[in-house]
């Protein structure tokens, strides 16, 4: 039995996208968290990244940039081929909705704008995905209310078309949204998966390349595994 159909006898696992925004990476490495309410069904009073499940919508949104080839082919390693486009939008979209921080390019829409997207593409945007790197994939372990299947993006600051300080138009899922230093993120309540990825982040900070595999923390029905996506972009003939 597949771990979507075991899946079946409780939440279903649902796609999801994660941002971990980075800033001042050459001196004190910071991230961009928040914190759930106490109220939420999924991990509540955590300091998380902005992020969420995607949507159905989420795969007719054009981009104004892709993915890179390398976190295309990632992203579609172990998973159902085209979904690399939607978890990127779903990344874009939760960071604005959560944060107010914008990732995008000025550039037309080619067809009618999505009623969610009016506000982005009022400010002359549309959703840009080519600096959303693919460092991290986890599957919500069996027994939660809710499960995700989870990607995480890396994100450095310097991408951001708005102003990083300015959460004024972000939504009231996430509160007390702050920059918080690696060094001391860990004085902060969060979800374990949470703290493997800042892990992760850390050894990474100084480096902008991909990295070389994707750790990816996989909790089945039968057994939970650490595998790596070693996905690389097919060669054009």
């Amino acid at each position: 039995m597949s771990d979507r159909k075991a899946a079946a006898e409780g939440p279903p696992i649902r796609d999801a996208a994660t941002v971990i925004v980075l800033r001042d990476r050459d001196t004190r490495p910071r991230v961009l968290m928040g914190q759930r309410g106490a109220k939420a069904a999924f991990m509540p009073n955590k300091f998380v990244f902005p992020g969420g499940a995607v949507d159905a919508g989420d795969r007719a949104v054009p981009l104004a940039t892709p993915l890179t080839p390398v976190c295309t082919a990632r992203l579609e390693d172990d998973a159902p081929s085209g979904i690399a486009h939607s978890l990127a939008v779903a990344a874009i979209r939760e960071l604005w909705e959560e944060t107010g921080q914008l990732l995008g390019r000025r550039a037309p829409w080619p067809d009618a704008v999505p009623t969610d997207w009016l506000p982005f593409a009022g400010a002359g945007l549309r959703p840009s995905a080519e600096h959303l790197q693919f460092v991290f994939r986890a599957i919500t372990p069996p027994g939660r209310p809710r499960r995700f299947d989870a990607r995480f993006f890396l994100l450095d600051a310097e991408a951001l078309v708005s102003d990083p300080d300015n959460f004024s138009e972000a939504e009231d899922e996430l509160a007390h949204l702050q920059w918080i230093e690696l060094d001391r993120v860990r004085d902060f309540d969060l979800p374990f998966i949470t703290e493997v990825v800042l892990a992760e982040v850390a050894a990474r900070a100084r480096d902008e390349a991909p990295p070389e595999s994707v750790p990816f923390f996989h909790n089945g029905a039968e057994e939970s595994l650490f595998l790596r996506l070693h996905g690389k972009p097919m060669r054009e003939d």
